[in-house]
């Protein structure tokens, strides 16, 4: 009866094995730095749905070419700097710029995302190069 038992367990584990194996697998991380053309840099801005960017402070240099890329990790964001005419969301997720001006600029979620939306806030700090 034992050994009945174990046989059936054993199969059971090595189906789910063989599943995994074959369809559950998460996919491989991309580069996505490496498609960029050359004296480009990835600026990524993650949202979720704690109200919050995955830094308060993003820095890049004046001169910076940058790709600013919007990713939602859970809800619907959206990302404005109204100073560069930054206007990011689900439709348009990513922007080329180059930075030309010092200084810190407002990063602020422009889509209404529940109760913290209003302070779902975060900085862009371009330096004197």
């Amino acid at each position: 009866m034992h050994k009945w038992i174990m046989f059936v367990l054993f199969t059971a584990a090595s189906l789910l094995g063989v599943y995994l194996l074959t369809f559950a697998l998460p996919e491989r991380p991309v580069d996505e730095s490496a498609s960029l053309p050359e004296g480009m840099v990835l600026m990524k801005v993650v949202a979720s749905n704690d109200f919050v960017f995955d830094q308060e402070v993003y820095t890049a240099k004046v001169g910076d070419k940058v790709r600013l890329k919007l990713s939602n990790k859970s809800g619907i964001h959206g990302v404005h700097i109204d100073e560069l005419q930054v206007a990011l969301d689900n439709d348009h997720p990513e922007m080329d710029l180059e930075l030309t001006k010092p200084g810190e600029y407002r990063i602020y979620c422009s889509i209404p995302c529940g109760q913290g939306h209003t302070t779902m806030e975060a900085k862009l700090v371009v330096e004197a190069a």
